[in-house]
């Protein structure tokens, strides 16, 4: 399957961090673009599984190439610059609120666009998180492999690859020819035999050693309390084989955020946007049915957190 298949078309704005490579389509009239925004290591097709198995719930897309991966060339910038410019991308395309989803990174992106547009964003959805846990990893990778070895695994082998340069696209077509490639995604996903070969073969193409530890330096000095700032509801999807999530992460967001809901795919791992696609729409039916955003309101009550069970 295709972007046109999607019923999307490739688009390129220009924007203060540089020109953003999107694919956005399936109108419907409404005045609220569902952004949707990838993780490190990956592109906006990434959504690609999600989308096809929306069965038209998902309209207004604007599916983003973040910089350093897919079209979009890097560096990559501040994810409070880059809230700015995707915020301008989805005005630049007639759409004055929206409702924003990201994965891994791309959910840090989507809460920092939430805290700076409240008024705009209507909700935000983020399938496994990049937390504190990620953070402390990137700081103190010896001290953060306690809780997260996985992704101290990974941050050390970027560093790996960006040290051999050149060398590095070799290597890695050589891990996917032999299927080696397949074996190191496992800790990304539940069932990789079941995401099949493209899914990891595209996973191979969107390893980029500089964008990746790029986007990790800049997160050293994230500031996570910017969160307080959203009113709109926050609704989490994420695998409970996750091995990129600290156990920590969503104690945390509970009590940042004033309307946040937690569920929790027993069958998923890091994308479970990409492992149950279905699964994954239905976590996040808020997301999709929100049309207004709640602007600069007084401080709402907190609803009682629920962890649910796919």
């Amino acid at each position: 399957m295709d972007a046109t298949e999607l019923g999307l078309r490739r688009v390129v704005v220009p924007t203060g961090v540089g020109p953003l490579v999107v694919h956005a389509g399936r109108g419907s009239g409404s005045p609220v673009a569902t952004i949707l925004l990838h993780g490190a290591a990956g592109s906006w097709t990434t959504w690609m599984p999600m989308l096809s198995a929306s069965t038209g719930r998902l309209s207004d897309v604007i599916a983003v190439d973040l910089p350093g991966w897919g079209e979009t060339l890097g560096p990559v910038p501040d994810p409070a610059e880059l809230a700015v410019a995707i915020a301008a991308v989805a005005r630049a395309l007639g759409y004055p609120r929206w409702r924003v989803v990201g994965h891994s990174l791309g959910g840090v992106i989507a809460l920092d666009i939430a805290a700076r547009f409240p008024g705009e964003t209507v909700a935000v959805g983020v399938v496994s998180p990049s937390g504190a846990g990620a953070r402390a990893v990137v700081r103190r990778p010896l001290a953060g492999a306690v809780h997260l070895p996985w992704l101290a695994g990974m941050v050390g082998a970027m560093g790996v690859l960006r040290a051999l340069g050149p060398a590095a696209g070799p290597l890695l077509r050589g891990l996917q020819r032999t299927g080696a490639l397949d074996v190191l995604a496992r800790p990304l996903f539940r069932h990789p035999e079941r995401v099949g070969r493209s899914t990891t073969d595209a996973l191979a193409t969107e390893i980029r050693p500089s964008a990746f530890l790029a986007a990790a330096r800049i997160s050293r000095t994230h500031d996570d309390g910017v969160w307080r700032r959203i009113v709109c509801p926050v609704r989490s999807v994420r695998g409970r084989h996750d091995v990129f999530v600290a156990t920590s992460d969503p104690r945390a967001w509970r009590r940042m955020l004033r309307d946040y809901d937690d569920v929790v795919l027993d069958d998923s791992g890091h994308f479970a946007h990409v492992e149950q696609p279905v699964e994954t729409l239905r976590a996040l039916r808020d997301v999709w049915a929100a049309e207004r955003a709640p602007g600069r309101s007084p401080r709402a009550k907190p609803q009682s957190a629920r962890t649910a069970t796919r």
